[in-house]
């Protein structure tokens, strides 16, 4: 019998501690980290994928997804 009351104690004193870190989690609002970062979305010049303005390789004044399209350069028209 004892063994059954400890067993119910410790279950309960858990669920207590987790209620209790939730609710502070959620009093405090939504963290920092939670919220994505706007950017500006750029269009490669050679193969037209979309990226953040700061992940983009800058050549010429042409904006691209990555070294080898720079290296490449602007698709052909």
């Amino acid at each position: 019998m004892r063994l059954v009351v400890l067993i119910v104690l410790v279950v309960l004193a858990v669920w207590l501690v987790r209620r209790a870190l939730r609710a502070a989690s959620t009093r405090n609002g939504p963290q920092m980290r939670d919220r994505p970062v706007q950017q500006d979305l750029i269009s490669c010049a050679r193969c037209g994928v979309h990226l953040p303005r700061s992940e983009a390789h800058s050549v010429a004044g042409e904006l691209y997804c990555g070294e080898e399209h720079a290296r490449l350069g602007a698709r052909p028209r």
